[in-house]
């Protein structure tokens, strides 16, 4: 009796010790980790990343492959252990890359003759390819936003036959104010562009063209447009293969419908009063293009750092950030690379000094870290996707993703956003870890609720592959700036930097809001790779088939 009294006792002190373990995120041995941070090396590193001479880092680029090598140097020189057998640091993996040329026609038949629509005037290409070919005109039906999605009881498709035909539809999604209809402000999947080319490729449509609504696109020129086309379409030799798929002027789509019975004047007043409708237009249309196009190999840059705790060490926490830019693109004020310093050299260079901190043996975690620099995510999260299909750990035993899309560089702060937090039990952690730092965890600003930011990332592809994941931000809570001035900036920087040659070495960052960022990244990794409880997918969140398929097949 008293050796089972003793041994209820035992077990009781050790749930304690875990409890109160748990209670706690920033113990003293991470706060010191979090001290030894350097923001000197952090710019470092990140300077190297955007530094003209890699032209932007663009994939399958010369650019691209100098950085790799110069991320596994670094992971060598720290004593992270390489992940991959034969390559090293590498995963290397083939991709094919296209690009529309001038000579391609997409033509309109009408009844009285052709006539021709010029690309990058009237119309831009979201993929590429021999499998794009219409030869012969096709009929094009106007399906209003192009969705079908049972839940909200909405179909646009109904008693409509696109078989065959090429499909029109409106970006965005129906206006709603209602959180149980399209999720009210809040923008869903089904706004995404390639899941309307998807439902539009099940339905048995030979291709689709998407007109960009003013209200979605929130001031979106046809230049901005043209420029975010510019860029090469690249896949993975395993994707599916897509239909034709076109962005379209308004001013070119006009002529889309004549002669039906509305106009594009109309659809657009049908779409401000919430009453589209679907219907056939009476135009017909082929495609011939004309490509160039290659095959090329990129990598993952990949390197493990064993935990310490034997009972814990064969579970693992990937931390991620990607490591390509968009290269060398059109003209702007004279300049042509694009150098993503910020998106997304910055969040290497984090990497980076996390493996420097966590490679000490007195602060190295209990679980095992996986660092994961992915490839090809500005062409589609192309690199994450590739590792979720080939994981190097065990999906089942890889208990959560932390991303890393940039840092704060305008102000330190006093609140944190996690994007994706909502759909798992991170949102926990999230808080636990605020609390300690006396910060606050704020929701997403409604601009940004107008895009699916969750979705925008490579913690999207991890989330399908069934790990919880999330990408942490700083909040709006300026401490210097306050608030609306530091939204001001922050949307600003979108507008001016993002994507655009001016995201380079040269742009004011704030020390400070670089380390501070820097620090509760590395207080939430450490807390993610100490924790006796896994996170877990909330119960009705999309991803928790994906989840208990892996666990089911020990994959």
């Amino acid at each position: 009796m008293m050796q089972r009294v003793l041994h209820i006792t035992v077990l009781l002190l050790l749930s304690l010790a875990v409890a109160t373990a748990q209670q706690r995120m920033v113990t003293p041995e991470v706060r010191a980790a979090m001290q030894a941070l350097s923001v000197d090396t952090l710019l470092r590193h990140a300077a190297w990343l955007a530094d003209d001479v890699r032209q932007g880092r663009g994939t399958g680029s010369e650019g691209t492959r100098a950085a790799a090598q110069y991320l596994a140097a670094q992971l060598e020189r720290l004593g992270v252990v390489p992940a991959m057998d034969a390559d090293g640091y590498h995963q290397t993996f083939p991709l094919h890359g296209s690009m529309p040329l001038e000579e391609s026609r997409l033509l309109l038949h009408t009844p009285d003759g052709e006539e021709e629509l010029r690309l990058w005037d009237d119309y831009l290409l979201y993929k590429t390819g021999a499998q794009t070919f219409i030869p012969r005109p096709v009929r094009l039906m106007f399906v209003g936003y192009g969705i079908i999605a049972p839940e909200y009881d909405y179909n646009d498709y109904q008693n409509i036959d696109v078989t065959d035909a090429i499909v029109v539809y409106l970006s965005g999604e129906p206006l709603s104010a209602d959180a149980d209809y399209f999720e009210g402000p809040t923008s869903t999947v089904y706004s995404i562009p390639e899941m309307k080319q998807r439902i539009a490729f099940s339905r048995g449509a030979r291709g689709s063209i998407m007109l960009p609504l003013p209200r979605v696109d929130r001031g979106y020129t046809w230049e901005n447009w043209k420029r975010i086309f510019s860029f090469e379409d690249v896949t993975l030799p395993i994707t599916v293969p897509s239909h034709l798929s076109a962005l379209m002027s308004l001013e070119a789509a006009v002529r889309l419908f004549d002669g039906a019975d509305w106009s594009l004047a109309d659809v657009l007043e049908m779409d401000e009063r919430n009453r589209i409708r679907s219907f056939p237009l009476y135009m017909e249309l082929s495609f011939a293009g004309s490509f160039r196009e290659r095959d090329f190999l990129t990598s993952n840059v990949i390197g493990m750092l064993p935990g310490s705790d034997p009972l814990l060490q064969d579970s693992w926490v990937i931390v991620s950030a990607h490591y390509d830019h968009l290269g060398i693109g059109p003209p702007m004020q004279g300049d042509s690379i694009y150098n993503g310093f910020v998106d997304n050299a910055l969040g290497c260079a984090a990497l980076l000094e996390f493996a420097r901190i966590f490679s000490h043996e007195k602060w190295r975690p209990k679980r095992s870290i996986l660092f994961l620099f992915t490839a090809a995510e500005e062409k589609g999260l192309l690199g994450s996707q590739y590792y979720c299909a080939h994981p190097v750990a065990p999906l089942y035993k890889t208990i959560a993703n932390l991303n890393v899309d940039g840092l704060a560089i305008l102000d330190e702060f006093d609140d944190v956003i996690g994007v994706g937090a909502e759909y798992s039990t991170l949102h926990m952690h999230l808080q636990r870890l605020a609390g300690e730092l006396d910060l606050r965890v704020s929701a997403l600003p409604p601009d940004f609720t107008l895009l699916d930011a969750f979705a925008a990332s490579d913690q999207i592809s991890f989330a399908q592959a069934g790990i919880p994941s999330i990408l942490v931000m700083e909040g709006n809570a300026y401490r210097h700036l306050g608030s609306a001035e530091g939204y001001r900036r922050f949307i600003a920087w979108g507008r001016e930097r993002y994507h655009t040659p001016f995201d380079d070495a040269g742009q004011p960052v704030h020390r400070a809001a670089l380390l501070q960022h820097t620090r509760i990244l590395t207080a939430f990794l450490a807390g993610l790779a100490n924790t006796f409880e896994p996170p877990q997918w909330l119960r009705g969140s999309r991803y928790i088939n994906a989840r208990l398929q892996s666990l089911a097949e020990e994959r």
